[in-house]
């Protein structure tokens, strides 16, 4: 969401200045080396992540202890109807029962977990920031270097963890299910067949496909996201200059349309984006049950 009104330090930055700030993560060290830098740890993304999924499972928990068998209210019922979605969609790809008491509640999870990080593209774009830049001055900082980013999911480290965790599932249930011999089989025949010649074809062909699978299934949630923060910020700026120029009305209104419109758009980006990554760990795990 955006504001209605540009914020100072908006007015005072030039609009690439402006979008570099909001784009720079509060993080340690403060200097990232290369595009690849696992020394750094990005501050914000880890704790609104850590938050918002403990907030999660404290409302499902909550959701947990209410149930009766009555007339629900509006809170248990809407999970449940959650509960339901997920559920069906479980049985739908996954056969093992045994499984799904697991996967089932898993799935769960990373919809209303990932919805809620996404989500936090809602709230207007300088409002967190500024708080935690009024912070940062409190303590003696220049508040020009107060960065922080709050939408977890346009964090590439963020959706990469996310997907490299489901990969680590899909490993786990081949070898559970197959048993060491019998996925280190599929992964020597499949595709091309069992001939000893296609044996190591097969094995890079697997591999290849962990691997794609884990880098396209984090990078789609992340562009999605990313994409739609910057839009927000575009938007942003579109208020700033109206503020700013002295015809600005019109460009008022048209901050006002473009947010609200981009805002109603918005929400069914993160919730599908929620819905896309749940099925997609579904699928994968699917497919780590189903012999080859």
């Amino acid at each position: 969401m955006v504001d209605l009104t540009m914020s100072a330090e908006a007015n005072a930055l030039t609009p690439g200045e402006y979008i570099r700030h909001h784009l720079q993560h509060l993080q340690v060290p403060q200097k990232q080396n290369g595009i690849v830098d696992f020394s750094v740890i990005n501050l914000d993304s880890v704790l609104f992540s850590i938050v918002l999924g403990a907030f999660v499972c404290f409302m499902l928990y909550r959701a947990a202890k209410k149930v009766h068998a009555g007339v629900p209210g509006r809170f248990q019922a809407a999970v449940e109807i959650l509960v339901e979605m997920v559920d069906t969609q479980a049985k739908a790809v996954i056969h093992n029962a045994e499984s799904r008491k697991l996967v089932g509640p898993m799935a769960l999870t990373v919809f209303l977990w990932i919805f809620m990080m996404n989500f936090m593209d809602m709230l207007p774009v300088d409002l967190l920031p500024q708080i935690w830049a009024g912070i940062y001055e409190a303590q003696g900082h220049d508040p020009h270097h107060a960065y922080l980013r709050v939408v977890p999911t346009a964090d590439l480290s963020t959706t990469l963890g996310l997907s490299t965790s489901v990969l680590l599932m899909c490993l786990f249930y081949n070898i559970k299910i197959k048993g060491i011999g019998g996925w280190l089989h599929e992964l020597t025949t499949a595709p091309f067949g069992a001939h000893p010649v296609l044996w190591p074809v097969n094995f890079v062909f697997q591999i290849i496909e962990f691997v794609a699978k884990t880098v396209s299934h984090g990078m789609r949630l992340f562009g999605n996201m990313f994409a739609g923060e910057l839009v927000f910020m575009l938007i942003a700026l579109l208020g700033g200059y109206a503020a700013a120029s002295l015809g600005g009305g019109l460009f008022f209104i048209g901050h006002i349309i473009a947010g609200t419109v981009w805002t109603l758009f918005h929400i069914l980006v993160i919730t599908l984006q929620a819905f896309i990554f749940m099925m997609l760990t579904l699928i994968y795990l699917g497919q780590a049950h189903d012999a080859h």
